[in-house]
């Protein structure tokens, strides 16, 4: 069949070509993992041995590699019903795990350390609940995960690109199967997500990063560049990077840690990892899913440190080639300055790649469907205590639909349940650590005491057994409040009422009041208002959303990232963000002699 196929498309017979090209052809042929039922994917492939001249036959230098072809998909959620096999499962190793005291080291080529400096990570919902005991790499430990990366990664940056795909789907069917309620309990007991915010993060989310990634490297490698004539060949080679590539994940994701170090990974990288000193037991757990899926012991290292070691020993290295980064404003911009006044001494210019939280907002129109507008606001603002780069922390309310909506709003808002994530109908739990208490603390006390701001709703503290904050609902009538415009990342909602009439300029003052853009929403029944709000508010989000939560972007579906102070904008979950790990090389291969020089 394929032979038939193409002596249709050479225009040279089969009988002439050399032999060299028919046992490629030939054992192209025979290729068992080549689509059966795409068969341009054979001319595709076998044009490369055909990009010859008629007076000179050649084999190109250098040939693109065949990539096996498959699909994917969303991973579903599972219910968790009571005495469901998911339910019975995840409490049997959230019992292991409140039992134990794990122990974590650091790992630098397959090899573990332990120093005599330890970090513990405590429950959120009861910080006197140790989850693990995780030892700090020291100065000479960082210096050594890199001469480490550097000296062996070699081997992992040639390995078929097949086979590194082929390791990160069976990474996903590890998360989603045998470690699914590893991943999900210590999400749960270590940054206190309900089971349902767990699921939804650490077994489907972390899963999805890792299939489409891998599918995405996949449709990537099938671009070729044009060949004008059969006397040149083209090709487009994929590098990785030279030198490693540094991730520095947040707490508040698992999925997303588990993307930060393994995309680059994926595409040959050497990772230098540190995890988030509050997510150190979830992410100790996708390490070990990534070392049992095959990934090579030099390709990821395991560096738990502070951020001083890591800043002077890791982002300072000359041999830093890229940085991969989610979390505070403050934090990246000590990065960036970090890498730039080391600039000198640099091997190549660095990449930074930085996802750093928002001022997300919600506009209610006075058209909107008020019932889902409130039922979409709470959960926005309210689901994993506010605590995701996206949660809805500004609400701009139309007058002359107020009244109903703070009805409907505080209605719901009333009904949730603040408490231990392992209770039943805990809607949200305690934020992160005492640093987190305090500062949402402060915003309350601000609230209470200022005479422009009405607490709707909560109001309430407590951290005598977890970092509890009620989920608050405060109106202001000054819309340049901090409440809001500064990032406060936690169960605080903001609220300001404009006039019906000054629409256009309540939309300047969303666009312009903070120096954030990563997610908004807008409610409206209105298309020609929706129309002009999609245009006004083009740069205030990287993700906008029409009648929806500002929150909840689904791998492959919404691919997530914003701009101005919110990041650089790459857009985990598309194909593009690979490309931020590649540096490609253009080979262009003539055949015939070219003696022509004027």
């Amino acid at each position: 069949m394929f032979l038939n196929y193409l002596r249709k498309f050479s225009p040279y017979s089969f009988s002439s070509l050399s032999s060299q090209i028919k046992f490629n052809i030939l054992k192209l042929s025979r290729c068992t993992n080549v689509n059966q039922h795409r068969p341009d994917r054979f001319y595709n492939a076998s044009r490369r041995f055909l990009s010859i001249s008629s007076s000179s036959l050649s084999t190109p230098i250098f040939s693109r590699p065949v990539i096996d072809s498959f699909t994917v998909a969303n991973e579903p959620l599972l219910s968790y019903e009571d005495n469901s096999n998911e339910k019975v499962a995840l409490e049997a190793r959230l019992r292991y795990y409140l039992d134990n005291v794990i122990e974590i080291p650091i790992v630098i080529g397959g090899k573990e350390y332990f120093t005599d400096k330890i970090e513990t990570q405590v429950s959120p919902f009861n910080h006197s609940q140790i989850v693990a005991r995780c030892h700090l790499a020291t100065p000479e430990l960082a210096r050594e995960a890199i001469k480490t990366s550097l000296a062996k990664s070699k081997e992992w940056k040639n390995t078929d690109i097949n086979y590194r795909i082929r390791c990160l789907l069976k990474a996903a069917d590890l998360a989603s199967g045998k470690y699914r309620q590893d991943l999900n309990a210590t999400t749960m007991l270590g940054q206190g997500k309900t089971i349902a915010q767990a699921e939804i993060d650490s077994a489907a989310e972390l899963t999805d990063f890792f299939r489409f990634n891998a599918y995405y490297l996949q449709e990537i490698y099938r671009y070729h560049p044009i060949d004008p004539s059969r006397q040149i060949n083209n090709s487009f080679r994929l590098r990785d990077l030279e030198g490693f590539v540094a991730a520095i994940s947040p707490f508040n994701f698992t999925a997303i840690a588990a993307n930060l170090c393994s995309a680059p990974a994926l595409v040959g990288n050497a990772v230098v990892w540190k995890p988030s000193p509050n997510a150190l037991l979830s992410n100790w757990v996708v390490f070990k899913v990534l070392k049992e899926a095959g990934f090579a012991e030099e390709a990821i290292s395991f560096l738990p440190s502070t951020p001083k070691t890591f800043s002077e020993n890791v982002i300072s290295s000359p041999d830093l080639a890229a940085v991969n980064f989610t979390g505070s404003v403050a934090t990246f911009r000590i990065i960036w300055k970090t890498v730039a006044q080391n600039l000198d001494n640099n091997k190549t210019f660095p990449r930074l790649i930085g996802e750093c939280g928002g001022k997300d907002f919600h506009l209610i129109h006075s058209s909107a469907d008020l019932e889902t507008a409130a039922a979409q606001t709470i959960r926005a603002a309210f689901e994993y205590s506010g605590q995701k780069c996206s949660a809805c922390s500004r609400l701009y309310v139309a007058k002359s639909i107020f009244p109903e909506f703070q009805n409907r709003l505080l209605q719901i808002g009333s009904k949730l349940k603040l408490g231990s994530p392992l209770e039943k109908d805990t809607y949200l739990s305690a934020v992160i650590n005492e640093a987190a208490f305090k500062r949402n603390a402060s915003y309350l006390d601000f609230a209470r005491q200022d005479s422009q701001h009405q607490i709707l709703l909560g109001g309430n503290y407590d951290n005598s057994k977890g970092y509890f904050i009620d989920p608050s609902i405060v109106l202001t009538t000054n819309p340049r409040s901090k409440l809001m415009v500064e990032e406060i990342f936690g169960p605080i909602l903001s609220v300001f009422i404009f006039d019906d009439k000054e629409i256009d300029q309540t939309l300047e003052l969303i666009d312009q009041s903070t120096g954030y853009g990563l997610t908004g929403a807008v409610f409206a029944t209105d298309r020609e208002f929706l129309r002009k709000a999609l245009e006004k508010l083009k740069y205030s989000a990287g993700n906008f959303y029409i009648n929806d939560k500002c929150t909840g972007a689904i791998v492959a579906q919404q691919p997530f990232g914003g701009a101005r102070l919110s990041g650089t904008n790459d857009k985990a979950g598309a194909p593009q963000y690979l490309l931020r790990w590649l540096s490609p090389q253009n080979i262009k291969e003539t055949f015939v002699p070219l003696r022509e020089w004027k």
